[in-house]
């Protein structure tokens, strides 16, 4: 499949799961979509408190995530963050109860009914320092040296040009901002049948890429202490995907850091500064 189909494919998968439509998005949705319960119960799985979950609408958890980014991030009052994929909202609306009325949060996310959702959800809590744009992360509708924070969640593994969003993530930091990401990444060759599965593209499996991959792609977009733990605990979380199908031996969550240089870095390249 080329990135355009790839990309529409994955459109129309969340298209389907914020409308309701999709009836198997328990199964087979990116990290299996869920709502209730259910999705509460994944994302205690993943790392989030009861109080995250009683802090956001019913409805703002889909379950669609592969970790905690909020646990890694370490927002503070007044920063500003740009949540990549935000879905319906809910890491966004968490975000914001950290960064406090001076700070400020904006989801970006390509699916109008995604968008629809995350903001009545935030209309719903009166949460007036976050907003969501319509835009893909390869091309983000922010302006540079915009945040302090970038999170995203599951969701890099889906666009076909990894290395893009990586360097739109690098423009719209402030210098000295940071990633808090997690994904999937590849730890081991996907078999033939796993791999031209089309249905995996949109189940977070078969547009993994490894972790060196993923490490070259963010120092060649110039972030530094770059960061990638692939978490071994996640295997029974991602088996729970595609049950049967051994996908926890081909793929795994990890958390992905990295810093943007600050102003001061970034000037000096005399050999008294940099070596």
């Amino acid at each position: 499949m080329d990135a355009n189909a790839v990309k529409e494919m994955v459109r129309d998968r969340y298209h389907g799961i914020a409308a309701g439509t999709v009836a198997d998005a328990a199964a087979a949705s990116c990290c299996g979509a869920a709502t209730g319960a259910t999705a509460d119960g994944k994302s205690k799985q993943m790392g989030y408190s009861a109080d995250d979950l009683a802090a956001v609408p019913e409805g703002a958890n889909l379950g669609l995530g592969c970790g905690n980014p909020q646990a890694i991030a370490a927002m503070r009052p007044g920063e500003t963050v740009i949540d990549l994929g935000s879905g319906a909202g809910f890491d966004c609306l968490l975000a914001a109860r950290q960064v406090g009325p001076d700070g400020r949060v904006i989801g970006v996310d390509m699916t109008h009914e995604m968008l629809k959702r995350a903001r009545d959800n935030a209309a719903r809590i009166g949460a007036e320092n976050v907003e969501f744009r319509l835009g893909d992360i390869e091309h983000l509708p922010v302006a540079d040296n915009t945040a302090d924070v970038i999170l995203s969640n599951c969701v890099i593994n889906l666009v076909p040009d990894k290395a893009q969003v990586f360097r739109e993530a690098f423009r719209v930091l402030k210098p000295g901002g940071r990633l808090a990401i997690s994904d999937v990444v590849n730890i081991h060759e996907l078999t033939a049948e796993l791999a031209r599965d089309q249905a995996l593209v949109c189940g977070c499996i078969a547009g993994a890429a490894p972790a060196q991959s993923i490490r070259g792609w963010l120092e060649a977009a110039g972030f530094r202490d770059v960061r990638i733990e692939v978490k071994p605990d996640s295997r029974d979380m991602i088996a729970s995907w595609a049950p049967g199908r051994g996908i926890e031996e081909y793929v795994s969550s990890a958390i992905i850091e990295g810093r943007k240089p600050g102003a001061d870095e970034a000037a000096c390249c005399a050999p008294s500064c940099c070596g």
